[in-house]
């Protein structure tokens, strides 16, 4: 079975543990991350910009998560602008 351009395949769910405090927002939110990480860039991040803690807890990303009210908001606006073919640094308004 041939994979759709996109698809939630491409990102993995990053879920927060007891390294929180690592990262930048400081919430209790899930947060998506590119599978394929980026080789050109100086450390590991989520989709919205957050650092990566050493050891995170994955899960894999399904459609009944982009409804959970912990889904970090700014992860969600660039999983759904990549869907429609924006860049992945495209600009939040």
């Amino acid at each position: 079975m041939s994979r759709h351009s996109w698809s939630l395949y491409a990102y993995r769910l990053l879920v927060p543990n007891e390294q929180l405090d690592l990262f930048a927002c400081q919430e209790v939110r899930l947060h998506v991350v590119a599978r394929q990480l980026e080789l050109d860039d100086a450390g590991d991040h989520t989709l919205c910009g957050s650092l990566l803690p050493a050891q995170p807890l994955w899960m894999d990303l399904d459609r009944a998560v982009l409804k959970d009210n912990r889904l970090c908001s700014v992860c969600l606006q660039r999983l759904r602008a990549e869907r429609h073919g924006l860049p992945r640094d495209w600009p939040l308004r």
